[in-house]
């Protein structure tokens, strides 16, 4: 037989839970703000890559304290699936970045006179 389940302290946990994750969305929302409208950090690159950084982040604190994904949620299968997806995700994204960057290294290029020409 299983245990018996303490649903006092399950809604606790949760209660728990659902604010820690409030505070460090709110948080993780106001840094990049704050970043962005005080004229960001020393180069713009340095600044998109701080600003995706805090996006994943807030990603990961969504799914663990609201969806309550984690390795050990049903034997660890909805991590699996989620690794899955991001894997698919990637090479996707990176695909067609890869593609539309060798489109535009490999077009036809143009002179000034011959593109001032065309209809």
């Amino acid at each position: 037989m299983s245990a018996p389940h303490n649903e006092a302290t399950s809604s606790q946990t949760s209660r728990r839970t659902h604010q820690h994750g409030f505070l460090l969305s709110v948080i993780l929302t106001v840094v990049p703000f704050w970043l962005v409208l005080s004229g960001g950090l020393a180069s713009r690159a340095l600044t998109a890559l701080v600003l995706v950084l805090f996006a994943v982040v807030q990603i990961i604190v969504h799914m663990v304290c609201f969806l309550h994904m984690d390795v050990r949620t049903e034997k660890g299968w909805v991590a699996l699936s989620l690794i899955f997806t991001l894997v698919v995700l990637l090479i996707s994204v990176a695909g067609s970045l890869w593609i539309m960057y060798h489109l535009n290294a490999n077009m036809m290029q143009m002179d000034p006179g011959a593109a001032r020409n065309m209809p």
